[in-house]
């Protein structure tokens, strides 16, 4: 039985320099503009069986203005970055160089006192796995970046370093298929051209 789950990227809220480790400000005007704009290509993902999003302000508005009335996933927050939460990477990396070199050379660091790249790794696949397996079913996660990136490791069985070889651009998709273990990256158009293969 095939699941498939179409990721979309939420809208950005300001300049990639000025991303912060789990943001937790709204979409301001530029990034509700990109979904008006980009609501005409992905409304239909509303059609999907099930309709997820992150818990970031950004993802759950993204779902909402897209019109998909999405459920909050936990499982699908950002890494959890403890005292560097809020802080921008080069803010990170003045107030504490090393420990930023440590996290970005080690999946298992967890030098923030936070998550480790891997167990967030792990935590999105598992979300992944336990997804309702009917046949064919649908589903459309909203998700930060960072998120897709991790869903995106887990599903090739990438080794973590790719994490940082990954751009993920606000308001795009990327598709997977499969079920729990098993998975397939699915390039291309979002349902219309899935239900064709």
């Amino acid at each position: 039985m095939a699941l498939r789950v179409t990721f979309v990227a939420a809208a950005g809220s300001s300049s990639v320099l000025a991303e912060r480790f789990e943001d937790v400000r709204p979409l301001d005007q530029a990034g509700w503009s990109e979904v008006q704009r980009a609501a005409h290509e992905l409304l239909p993902l509303a059609a999907a069986d099930l309709r997820y999003c992150s818990p970031a302000p950004r993802s759950r508005a993204t779902g909402e203005g897209l019109g998909y009335a999405p459920l909050v996933q936990l499982a699908l927050r950002e890494c959890d970055m403890g005292r560097w939460r809020g802080l921008t990477l080069g803010e990170a990396m003045a107030r504490e160089p090393q420990a930023v070199d440590a996290w970005l050379a080690d999946p298992r660091s967890t030098a923030h006192g936070g998550e480790s790249l891997l167990d967030f790794i792990g935590r999105v696949g598992g979300w992944l796995d336990t997804r309702p397996a009917e046949e064919n079913c649908r589903v459309v996660a909203v998700a930060e970046p960072s998120v897709i990136r991790a869903a995106l490791l887990y599903v090739l069985k990438a080794p973590p370093a790719a994490y940082w070889n990954i751009d993920v651009r606000p308001l795009s998709t990327v598709g997977v298929a499969g079920r729990a273990g098993r998975w397939k990256l699915r390039l291309g158009g979002v349902f219309a051209q899935s239900a064709r293969a």
